[in-house]
């Protein structure tokens, strides 16, 4: 409800990792290849409570805000488009998320050139006027 509220053509997949119970790989959406992606790719971390979102038609700056309501959501390690590593550290009793790589690593100080491209590029998306 959240994603279609924030962006009415969105399609999504949304897995979520319980750490009670039968601690299955729960996952719901509304685009079949999307949902299975999210459900594989949390299958893969297996560390409880966390949540896995794979969207199209919307950018990770359209859904942030309104997924920082929701009262299950503690916390946001990334929204990105970018590849993403995921840092975990496994005990005895389960495993956790530490972390993430979002992306790659910084090459240098953008000029006139880049800030005008990114000014352009964020009225694209509609995030600034």
């Amino acid at each position: 409800e959240c994603l279609v509220n924030c962006v009415p053509n969105i399609k999504f997949g949304i897995a979520f990792a319980e750490a009670s119970g039968p601690c299955l790989i729960r996952h719901s959406g509304n685009d079949e290849e999307l949902e299975k992606l999210a459900a594989e790719k949390l299958m893969e971390i297996a560390a409880g409570h966390t949540f896995l979102i794979f969207m199209k038609n919307a950018y990770p700056i359209n859904v942030v805000p309104r997924l920082k309501e929701v009262p299950e959501v503690a916390n946001i390690y990334c929204a990105t488009g970018n590849p993403v590593q995921v840092i975990i550290a496994e005990t005895e009793q389960g495993r956790a998320i530490l972390g993430v790589v979002d992306g790659f690593k910084s090459k240098g100080i953008e000029g006139e050139k880049e800030i005008q491209e990114r000014k352009e590029f964020l009225r694209k998306i509609g995030y600034k006027l």
